[in-house]
């Protein structure tokens, strides 16, 4: 994980990433706590993607147990707790 100071940032400017950002997401530290990424636009454009095509497949399955009359209503929390927890028994 390569990192970098938020006050190597200033001094330096937004260049001072570009050689770590070939090799991959760079983590910035802020009060000695990393609080922000920094990543290419074509990582980032493929982790949204990857993202919403998990997105889509779950919602696809959930529709397609919906069909298959798969779910279950629960009239309150309470129901839908003890249901989950008849099932680990």
């Amino acid at each position: 994980m390569k990192t970098i100071s938020t006050q190597e940032i200033k001094r330096r400017g937004i260049s001072a990433v570009d050689d770590d950002l070939k090799k991959g997401p760079v983590h910035v530290i802020k009060n000695n706590k990393l609080k922000y990424v920094i990543m290419d636009e074509e990582k980032y454009t493929e982790m949204i993607s990857e993202r919403e095509s998990s997105y889509d497949a779950r919602l696809s399955r959930a529709l397609e147990e919906l069909e298959k009359g798969k779910v279950q209503e629960h009239k309150s929390i309470d129901d839908l707790m003890n249901a989950i927890e008849s099932e680990t028994e």
